[in-house]
């Protein structure tokens, strides 16, 4: 018998190993629990800014040709979160936000999860290589392996700067979108991954600020508990005070217009006000809201900056 939900949040040290050891052995996994493997949120949010990168990239794409190339960053993206799952499994099962996943419930299997997120790594990298180009393919086999191996298995147990070097894992997607159609890595579409790499940290620390106990519980050595809550808020707050400068570049070399420009400034000051807030509230209860503001207008502000620069340039060639 599985233990509920709540009794998973509960669990630390041996138990959850026990248990773990014991529900890897069967499986009856849906093909909902196949799917959760993937991170469908960090892959929606994949999909879109790599969707961004392929509609503001100069010249024409044959619409297939463009699903395709989507379709595989996806599930790309989706093998990454299942592999990651399935090295994550022995921690993942002791932290509060993770012991729901499906390996720690033992709906499917870790060997499960290795074999799905390996063949889909190889399909997803083949197919766009293959019937798009072979630049795109590469990028893509990069951020893979670069997730995989980079991140999850070194970093991330090693380093508190696992998220700032890890970071560029979920940078690459619009930077294969625009190979996609340009076959080519240029300045616009590194400026996109820089956006991207400069935004992980304060987005990622804000979560880590108040699920610290977590980290700290399972060896992972995350900013705040290696240097503590107030030495993260003062990085959160510079690396907030690059991003925004950099976020507004785009106008500034014609890859965004003026609506791009104004939106930008805008979202900006506010991710700034929320920044500054979470450096300046450093007790209890308000402390851990200020975080927790900050993480989830972080999504909001990626969402709708790339998708401003999306809309733009989606308004520019339906009516060229």
């Amino acid at each position: 018998m599985k233990p509920a939900a709540g009794e998973w949040e509960t669990m630390t040290g041996s138990t959850a190993e026990a248990t773990l050891q014991s529900s890897v052995a069967s499986t009856d996994g849906s093909v909902g629990d196949f799917f959760e493997l993937m991170k469908p949120r960090v892959m929606s949010l994949v999909v879109f800014t790599s969707l961004a990168g392929l509609v503001a990239a100069p010249g024409d794409l044959h619409p297939l040709l463009a699903v395709i190339a989507i379709l595989c960053i996806a599930v790309g993206a989706g093998a990454s979160g299942a592999l990651n799952m399935w090295y994550d499994a022995d921690i993942d099962v002791r932290m509060a936000r993770t012991a729901a996943r499906p390996i720690p419930r033992g709906r499917v299997t870790a060997g499960e999860a290795l074999t799905f997120g390996t063949v889909l790594s190889i399909v997803s990298v083949m197919t766009l290589g293959v019937l798009v180009n072979w630049v795109a393919g590469a990028l893509l086999a990069l951020t893979i392996a670069y997730y995989v191996f980079f991140y999850t298995m070194w970093l991330k147990r090693r380093t508190p700067q696992n998220i700032v070097i890890g970071g560029a894992a979920g940078s690459f997607p619009p930077m294969i979108g625009w190979a996609a159609v340009t076959g080519t890595v240029s300045i616009e579409s590194v400026l996109m991954f820089l956006i991207i790499f400069m935004w992980t940290p304060p987005h990622f620390w804000a979560l880590a600020l108040y699920r610290a106990r977590d980290y700290e519980r399972v060896g992972v050595p995350m900013l705040p508990v290696v240097a503590g809550p107030d030495e993260t808020r003062k990085q959160i707050l510079l690396y907030s005070l690059v991003l925004v400068p950099l976020a507004v570049s785009p106008y500034a070399i014609g890859l965004g217009g003026i609506v791009y420009g104004v939106s930008s400034v805008v979202l900006g000051l506010m991710f700034l006000w929320l920044a500054v807030k979470v450096w300046r509230t450093r007790e209890g209860r308000e402390a851990d809201y200020a975080a927790k503001q900050l993480f989830g207008f972080s999504i909001l502000y990626l969402f709708l900056l790339f998708g401003v620069l999306l809309g733009e340039h989606l308004v520019a060639k339906l009516w060229s």
